[in-house]
Parts: C-alpha cells; sequence; structure tokens
C-alpha cells in the first residue's frame, strides 16, 4: 500500500475510535444515569447540548460536502473513469482520489456528529422520564393524603 493510503487510512481509524470512544462513554454515562441526582442529569445535559452546538458549524459543513459528493457521484459515469486509466490520465485519478477520501473523511464527520446528538437525546430521554416520575409520585401522594 502507497504511504498516502496508509496515512489516509490511519486518519480515518483515529477519528473511528473517536467516536467509537465517544459512543462508549455514553454507554457508560448512561449505565449510572438512574443512579445520579436529577441536577447532576441537567448539567450533564447542558454540558452535552453546548458540544453538539460547537459542533453544528462542522457538521452543517460535512452535510454539504456529502451532498455535493453525491451528486458529483451520479454525474460521474464508471466508463470515464476506466478511460482515465486507460489513457493514463493520472491529475483526473487523482482528482478522483481526492474527492473519495474527502467524502469518507465527511461521511465520518457526520457518524460523530451522529453520536454528539445521540447523547443530548439521551439525556434529554433520562430528564423527561424523572419529571414523569416526579408526576407520578405526586399525584399518588395526593390521592393518598385525606381530603380537607
Amino acid at each position: 500500500m502507497s504511504e498516502r493510503i496508509e496515512k489516509f487510512c490511519d486518519d480515518l481509524k483515529v477519528q473511528l475510535n473517536g467516536i467509537e470512544s465517544h459512543l462508549f462513554q455514553v454507554k457508560e454515562k448512561l449505565s449510572t444515569a438512574s443512579k445520579e441526582a436529577e441536577s447532576t442529569i441537567k448539567e450533564k445535559l447542558e454540558i452535552a447540548k453546548a458540544k453538539l452546538e460547537t459542533k453544528k458549524q462542522e457538521v452543517a459543513t460535512a452535510k454539504e460536502k456529502l451532498a455535493q459528493r453525491i451528486e458529483a457521484k451520479k454525474a460521474e459515469v464508471e466508463a470515464e473513469v476506466a478511460d482515465w486509466k486507460a489513457q493514463k490520465a493520472k491529475d483526473k485519478l487523482q482528482k478522483h482520489a481526492q474527492e473519495a477520501e474527502e467524502y469518507a473523511i465527511a461521511a465520518i464527520l457526520l457518524a460523530a456528529a451522529a453520536a454528539e446528538e445521540a447523547e443530548v437525546a439521551v439525556f434529554e430521554a433520562i430528564e423527561a422520564r424523572i419529571a414523569a416520575e416526579e408526576d407520578t409520585v405526586e399525584v399518588l401522594k395526593s390521592a393518598e393524603s385525606p381530603a380537607s
């Protein structure tokens, strides 16, 4: 494998490992969430929302790159690439490879952003469940207490 391909693959592995690590952290947080106080859950939710907010521009750029790449890919014909190979059109093949690499990176960034969004969703769900259970307890308490 060429040095450039190895570097590209290594870069993708690092990013994928980062996503995997983040998802593992979310899983660990979920395991302990039921034991934590509501204030702690709200704090973690706010932190997760802030992290997600900082990623929004990166996500928007990644989505745009993905959309552009998809359109470019549709327009590209396999026969054209075969022609480039036959003609040894190195510049065109290099550009094609560069675009494919950019697409892969954008897709990974999008996956990372989805993991961030999933974390926010988890904490929002927990917060909603806590609120629902508190309301249920209040209703039960009021039903048990004698009317005055």
